[in-house]
C-alpha cells in the first residue's frame, strides 16, 4: 500500500487528505470534510489536471500582451507543451474576453481563451 498526502484545493477549508493506493488504484481517501475533497484526492493521485494561465503577444493593441487560460483543465503532463505553444502565438487587436486564442491546447482538445479585453490602438 502507498499513501499520498495532499491539501485539498476545492474549497477554502484546505483539508489535509490522505489517499491510500494499491497498485495505482485508490483504496480510500481520508481527511476530507465534503465529497469534493474525496473526488479531488482520487483525481489528483490517479490523473492530475491543471488550468494553464499565461499571456500571448498582441499586435496593434493598447497593451503588448493579453492574459489567457485554458477553458478547462488539461493533463498535468501537458502543461509545458501548452506553455510552449502559447509562446509562439501572436494575435491582432481587438481581443475580447472569451475569444478563442488557441483551438487545441497541447493536443488535448481544450481551447485557450482570452481573459481580458484589449482594444485596438488608436493611430
Amino acid at each position: 500500500m502507498e499513501e499520498c498526502k495532499l491539501i485539498c484545493i476545492n474549497c477554502p477549508l484546505g483539508c489535509s487528505l490522505t489517499v491510500t493506493l494499491n497498485g495505482g488504484e485508490v483504496v480510500s481517501v481520508a481527511g476530507n470534510t465534503c465529497p469534493r475533497g474525496e473526488a479531488y484526492g482520487r483525481k489528483e493521485c490517479t490523473h492530475p489536471t491543471r488550468i494553464v494561465t499565461g499571456t500571448v503577444r498582441i499586435t496593434g493593441g493598447t497593451l503588448p500582451v493579453v492574459s489567457v487560460k485554458t477553458s478547462s483543465d488539461i493533463p498535468k503532463e501537458k502543461m509545458q507543451e501548452c506553455a510552449a505553444q502559447l509562446k509562439t502565438v501572436v494575435v491582432s487587436a481587438p481581443v475580447h474576453i472569451g475569444d478563442v486564442i488557441l483551438e487545441n491546447a497541447a493536443g488535448c482538445g481544450v481551447p485557450v481563451i482570452a481573459t481580458k479585453n484589449v482594444e485596438r490602438k488608436q493611430t
